[in-house]
């Protein structure tokens, strides 16, 4: 059954974080060059602080094209309040919240720790491997 897939099988545990005290600027290019559409924020113990969209970085380029000003640093832009899912939910429950949340991707939290990133494309991959080895679900 779908149900029993879980996050932590589909997470990417292998993910690019930004720190927030890094320019915007630098974000932002991390972001480009790794093509993601977001970040999670972390401090030193990895535990998770925030997250940074392009969204976010959207506000700097205004500030810099009517202000002049390039001064945000990431801390300034990340929004604080995550949501995020845990390594053992499983992936239909994952579905729901993202039609409902509308974000693009969640953080994975194992006891206020990051642990990995699922995407709305983890959840795809996990339905049409399912789909694969199920046929006749």
């Amino acid at each position: 059954m779908l149900n029993s897939l879980l996050v932590n099988d589909y997470m990417v545990s292998a993910m690019i974080t930004l720190k927030p005290g890094v320019d915007i600027v630098e974000a932002a290019q991390t972001l480009q060059e790794y093509r993601l559409s977001g970040a999670a924020v972390t401090d030193d113990h990895n535990r998770l602080i925030g997250f940074l969209s392009e969204k976010d970085c959207l506000h700097t380029v205004l500030s810099a094209v009517y202000n002049q000003d390039y001064g945000d640093l990431v801390e300034d832009r990340m929004s604080k309040e995550i949501k995020s899912v845990h390594p053992t939910d499983n992936i239909t429950d994952v579905a729901e919240r993202f039609l409902k949340d509308g974000v693009r991707m969640y953080p994975v939290l194992d006891k206020d720790v990051l642990v990995g990133i699922i995407s709305r494309q983890s959840v795809l991959k996990a339905f049409c491997q399912f789909s694969k080895t199920n046929p006749n679900k």
